[in-house]
């Protein structure tokens, strides 16, 4: 009889070494409280714009994307429009046929300017776009006119041609404010070498004011525009969402974000706020190749 309770005592202790969930994310709202996904996405349903701010190697962060887009389509059909930063603007005729089945996927691939990991990480989305034919905007400016901001500040955008400045948003140079927090922190970092000078600031604010720019270009008032970038871009209610309250402050905008840490059994101090919603994923996730 000892021997039976010593065995029982002894799988009590081992059962409770071990944690008996261990999730792959936890969703929680800008307070810290774990949220629900369902109300989750009866919330975001709402907004005119949701942001969804990724860590652009991280699974979770692309299964999620699917998903919620799947549950969008469910309540917004045809109102859905989808938007990525991961499309430069210049692509985006090409994307259109490639929607429209124009041609197969190795041609679509072989001319568009596609991350390494587009295939596994973001085709999936716009597959799901394809297949129930909805819009997916190119949102982001062409990377070498960025680089051109880089090198020589918003001045080197007046060299270029009408055709190249349809590309970029008309609004960059006459609303950019270098106080704002993100690209004061950029602005602060100038000088310490690599490629952090006093025009990074302004070639990240390139990026999101061209985003905010297609965003609002393609939306209409009853749609609802799901939109997929690095978290810094929407991150804290700047970036992208700085430049669209700027620009249309009415705007109902709402944002999730992803986030690594230790524990996710609670989200940490420095993660609360920064988004209505936060997904918390362990950091010793396995990453996809970019």
């Amino acid at each position: 009889m000892k021997q039976k309770y010593l065995l029982i005592t002894i799988l009590a202790i081992v059962s409770f070494s071990f944690k008996s969930d261990n999730p792959a994310y936890l969703l929680y709202n800008y307070k810290g409280k774990q949220a629900e996904y369902d109300k989750m996405i009866e919330d975001l349903s709402k907004a005119d714009v949701v942001f969804f701010g990724e860590l652009h190697t991280d699974p979770i962060a692309h299964w999620l994307q699917l998903e919620i887009t799947q549950d969008f389509f469910e309540l917004k059909k045809q109102d859905l429009i989808l938007g990525a930063e991961m499309f430069e603007s210049d692509n985006q005729l090409l994307v259109n046929e490639y929607l429209a089945d124009f041609y197969d996927d190795k041609k679509f691939e072989a001319e568009a300017k596609l991350w390494n990991n587009y295939k596994t990480d973001y085709k999936p989305v716009l597959d799901f776009a394809k297949a129930n034919q909805l819009k997916y905007i190119a949102t982001n400016i062409p990377r070498r006119y960025a680089s051109i901001v880089h090198k020589k500040g918003f001045e080197g955008l007046k060299e270029l041609s009408p055709e190249a400045k349809a590309l970029i948003s008309p609004d960059l140079e006459r609303l950019y404010d270098k106080d704002v927090k993100c690209y004061a922190e950029m602005l602060n970092m100038a000088g310490m070498g690599g490629h952090v000078n006093e025009n990074f600031p302004k070639a990240q604010a390139a990026k999101d004011a061209t985003m905010a720019h297609f965003i609002l270009k393609n939306w209409q008032k009853g749609k609802l525009f799901f939109h997929f970038d690095g978290a810094y871009h929407s991150d804290n209610y700047e970036g992208i969402v700085w430049w669209l309250k700027k620009l249309k402050p009415e705007l109902n905008i709402k944002t999730i974000s992803t986030v690594y840490q230790k524990n996710i059994q609670e989200l940490d101090e420095n993660n609360k706020n920064r988004a209505d919603y936060i997904i918390a994923v362990p950091e010793n996730m396995t990453q996809t190749q970019r």
